[in-house]
């Protein structure tokens, strides 16, 4: 893979919805970006990542963005990155909190991890 290749977990799914949800085939799609309809095909089954360019492309004729095509919304990334089921509920919860009240969850959530760093650091 080149430094122009892009690596994303799940956009092929992502790129399918997008698709579908505009009524274009992949020949379709292939032929308004000016690619092979071959290759939408590996995009969606996650078997090759797009170039930037062609990333940016696809992106304007799905009438979406590059950002979503690649990480999906904060919930999609959340569950990515986090298994733990409740650990994704209370982050959606959360970020659906006044930006004064996410403030305060996230210095709770970094006092508790500070003082677990400083105990880890005393024991060893």
């Amino acid at each position: 893979m080149n430094h122009n290749t892009i690596t994303m977990a799940g956009f092929g799914k992502r790129l399918k919805a997008e698709r579908e949800k505009n009524k274009l085939s992949k020949v379709d799609l292939s032929r308004k970006i000016g690619i092979h309809y071959s290759q939408i095909g590996r995009y969606e089954r996650d078997q090759a990542s797009p170039s930037a360019d062609v990333l940016k492309n696809l992106a304007n004729e799905l009438g979406t963005t590059t950002d979503f095509l690649m990480n999906g919304t904060k919930s999609d990334m959340a569950e990515e990155k986090i298994k733990d089921k409740k650990l994704i509920h209370q982050f959606n919860r959360i970020s659906e909190l006044a930006k004064e009240e996410q403030k305060i969850v996230t210095a709770l959530i970094d006092a508790f991890l500070f003082q677990k760093e400083m105990k880890n650091r005393l024991s060893s």
